[in-house]
């Protein structure tokens, strides 16, 4: 049939629905989250009542049809659209209201694993696959990808605070302050090992390749966390 420009639900409907049906500290689920209204009507429904209501969008990168508008200003996917919307609607609340609630949110995206399939048995392994096999984790994958996935494996929210530093030239991540903190660079100062003893990390994360695959580095890693910060779970990619 002939082409309709979509039509995004109502903001208001949706704001009323999430007020008869959730609490101040509610997380909100939209699983086909399309333009984004859902994340826009609980910002407004916090900006009413104080609420501390999360929202959580969920959409496919659906290709937006190539007569629509939003086509045209660039905005390829239903998926681009929504992040802007939220974008869009969290400035405006601001600008008007300084309401004194949570603006920001994070994107992710669903993937395979941040890991190689390097678990060959030696007759089984090829002559151009020995240089593979001097990292576990695929090389198109950043810091920032190593990190969501170590803390889906040990339980932890997506939505903790997490914190970016720099320690002797090194990028560190601390998530929810220690609950874990995690270096994904290719090459660390091994004196970086003791400036995250003295956090007392419950979980501290290294990749097996920052340590040049040198085993007495690693053995060095161990030792220090043993004698300095016991009690934190070591891992080592």
């Amino acid at each position: 049939g002939d082409y309709k420009e979509m039509r995004p639900k109502p903001w208001i409907l949706i704001n009323t629905l999430v007020q008869l049906a959730s609490s101040k500290k509610s997380i909100v689920l939209d699983f086909f989250s399309g333009s984004g209204t859902t994340g826009q009507a609980v910002m407004e429904l916090n900006k009413e009542d104080g609420g501390d209501r999360k929202y959580i969008m969920v959409q496919i990168a659906e290709p937006t049809c190539e007569k629509s508008i939003a086509y045209k200003q660039g905005y390829k996917t239903i998926w681009d659209i929504g992040h802007e919307r939220i974008i869009r609607a969290a400035k405006k609340i601001k600008e008007e209201t300084n309401a004194d609630i949570d603006y920001g949110f994070r994107v992710y995206k669903v993937d395979s694993s941040n890991m190689e399939d390097v678990y060959y048995k030696p007759d089984e392994i090829k002559q151009d696959q020995v240089s593979k096999l001097g990292s576990n984790i695929k090389t198109d994958r950043s810091s920032e990808d190593l990190l969501t996935q170590v803390m889906l494996d040990l339980g932890l929210t997506l939505d903790l605070k997490i914190e970016e530093k720099e320690i002797l030239n090194n990028k560190v991540y601390f998530v929810n302050n220690n609950a874990l903190i995690a270096c994904f660079d290719n090459q660390i100062n091994i004196d970086i090992v003791n400036e995250i003893c003295k956090y007392k990390p419950d979980r501290a994360v290294f990749k097996d390749i920052s340590f040049k695959n040198n085993d007495a580095y690693k053995i060095t890693t161990v030792e220090k966390f043993k004698n300095f910060s016991p009690n934190t779970q070591l891992i080592i990619l």
